[in-house]
């Protein structure tokens, strides 16, 4: 997962953009043997409960779709409010296709 500022600062400065209705994610190839993911979930999403319950939600996703990433690739994933009320495959089922169009699943190959 990625944690450090500069990393958000960086997918946020050069990284190419796909969005949902559930949620936005900025992608950026790296050189490195794996993916990262990193979680953004503002407060606006709800409080400190609601945005916890969000984000391992995001992370029980992507586990569960990890043998399908294509090595490389750098993904910030931006929540929207409307997440809060998905069941969790409506989430699922946005988050594959977002990582798809960005290249990071199978689909088309991203920036």
């Amino acid at each position: 997962m990625l944690s450090r500022p500069q990393e958000f600062t960086a997918i946020q400065a050069r990284g190419a953009t796909r969005s949902s209705a559930l949620m936005s994610a900025r992608f950026l190839r790296t050189d490195l043997e794996t993916t990262r993911f990193g979680l953004a979930t503002g407060r606006r999403i709800g409080g400190a409960i609601v945005r916890n319950r969000v984000r391992r939600r995001l992370r029980e996703a992507l586990r569960a779709m990890q043998v399908s990433f294509r090595p490389g690739w750098d993904v910030l994933i931006i929540v929207r409010p409307a997440i809060v009320e998905a069941d969790y495959a409506a989430l699922v089922g946005a988050l594959r296709r977002t990582l798809e169009r960005g290249g990071v699943v199978g689909g088309v190959s991203g920036s």
